[in-house]
């Protein structure tokens, strides 16, 4: 079973500032746990909500070989909420199916999903997925996408990932 490489962002000024502890990133790593059965190697970076540095935190973790980079936090209409805007700025491919999704079940939940960006993109063999701030929305957005995310990794040549079915299910297409 092929190891899989996750890249875990944090973009939070007082988390990266050591104010308070960064859950978000822990729920985000608690969940790929419970998703996954292959062996895992999490690469994290928790950074402040400035677009150079989440630019530069993602172009990293992809040259280090991360097939996922999850994101946590600048999702929202705030002035510093600029994670959308530097996931966009590093991608050769933007996939807004990944926001649409999230955003239609938080809604289910919160009437201020809409104010939500979420997105999602391709850089080179990592699939960059940006997700809200608060560990109960991040279980409920990548319980949505997540499905789609073994096979997305499948077509951008990354490697094979195993689902713990009784947790979550992938979709493959049948062959």
């Amino acid at each position: 079973m092929d190891k899989i490489k996750i890249g875990v962002v944090t973009a939070s000024d007082r988390a990266s500032a050591g104010i308070y502890e960064d859950i978000s990133g822990k729920a985000i790593i608690e969940t790929m746990e419970a998703y996954l059965q292959n062996e895992l190697i999490f690469c994290y970076r928790c950074v402040a909500d400035e677009q150079s540095l989440i630019e530069k935190a993602l172009t990293e973790l992809e040259e280090e070989g991360c097939a996922l980079i999850v994101t946590t936090g600048g999702t929202g209409p705030a002035p510093r909420d600029v994670t959308p805007e530097a996931t966009e700025a590093v991608c050769q491919k933007m996939l807004p199916g990944f926001g649409e999704q999230m955003r239609a079940v938080s809604l289910q939940y919160v009437p201020t999903a809409i104010l939500s960006r979420q997105s999602a993109g391709i850089r080179n063999k990592s699939l960059i997925i940006n997700l809200p701030g608060k560990p109960k929305s991040i279980r409920e957005c990548l319980d949505a996408v997540f499905p789609a995310v073994p096979y997305c990794i499948d077509l951008i040549e990354g490697p094979y990932m195993v689902c713990d079915e009784s947790v979550i299910k992938a979709f493959r297409p049948k062959k």
